[in-house]
């Protein structure tokens, strides 16, 4: 993960950071951006010796302020901004990701946040939804997930009076778990990283792929199903006797299933 322009990607014991490195850009995503992370991100999906992800911004003044739609030139589908290719990967995994706000999380941004399983925040951090300022609107995880985090009431405030919050105001109404200091931010994102990198990386994912199966219709209970299918049953003396009887054609012995 050394070839990235958009992003870096750092791996340190079971934990990887990754950084949205457009400082200049307000670490806007563009089409680069968010292939480089979508790489990134089943990168880490498939490799068992990395149990939590950090993402977070480059400098101190931006998170993330949204995506480079100007870069959409055609009607052709193929050639839309792939963001939300990138909020369902990071809610689709079945590991933790941990947004780490260390500053403005607007638009597109502060949806990548909400997306994220744990958001510490500094405490310069602001959140905002911009979108019918500027004739934009994300009618998916930008809202259902918004709604999920902080309540209807206040995601419709969010979004129809596109206010600025502060992360003390986003604190109080639940957008984020935690406030620190911008000069300890890193390190207590990786503190909390690696608190989660004790826990049960079963029981996690499992109950990952239970939040996020309710608004992702057939495909994440479809994922549900088939993650604890691989992990859980296959392992089992049943499913053992069961395929081999199948491969022996004879009738499975019921009592080994259990010895």
């Amino acid at each position: 993960m050394n070839d990235y322009t958009d992003i870096t990607a750092e791996a340190s014991e079971s934990i990887l950071t990754l950084t949205i490195n457009r400082p200049d850009a307000g670490n806007k995503l563009r089409v680069q951006t968010c292939l480089e992370l979508m790489d990134a991100l089943q990168r880490f999906r498939t490799d068992p010796d990395l149990r939590v992800a950090i993402l977070t911004g480059a400098g101190s003044k931006f998170f993330c302020i949204g995506g480079e739609h100007d870069e959409t030139t055609s009607r052709d589908y193929s050639q839309v901004l792939p963001l939300v290719d990138v909020y369902q990967a990071i809610d689709t995994i079945a590991k933790p990701v941990i947004a780490a706000v260390n500053g403005f999380a607007v638009g597109g941004g502060n949806v990548l946040h909400t997306v994220c399983d744990l958001t510490i925040a500094a405490e310069h951090a602001a959140f905002r939804q911009v979108g019918p300022m500027v004739g934009s609107f994300d009618a998916g995880y930008g809202t259902w997930y918004l709604e999920d985090t902080i309540g209807r009431k206040r995601a419709k405030e969010m979004w129809y009076l596109n206010r600025k919050y502060s992360a003390a105001q986003a604190l109080e109404i639940g957008l984020v778990n935690e406030i620190v200091p911008g000069d300890e931010l890193s390190a207590r994102a990786r503190a909390l990283a690696m608190e989660l990198a004790t826990r049960s990386p079963m029981a996690l994912g499992a109950l990952k792929s239970a939040f996020s199966a309710r608004h992702n219709g057939v495909s994440g209970r479809a994922r549900m199903a088939h993650d604890q299918l691989l992990t859980l049953y296959l392992v089992t003396n049943e499913a053992h006797e069961l395929s081999e009887s199948f491969a022996e054609r004879r009738a499975p012995e019921s009592d080994r299933f259990w010895s």
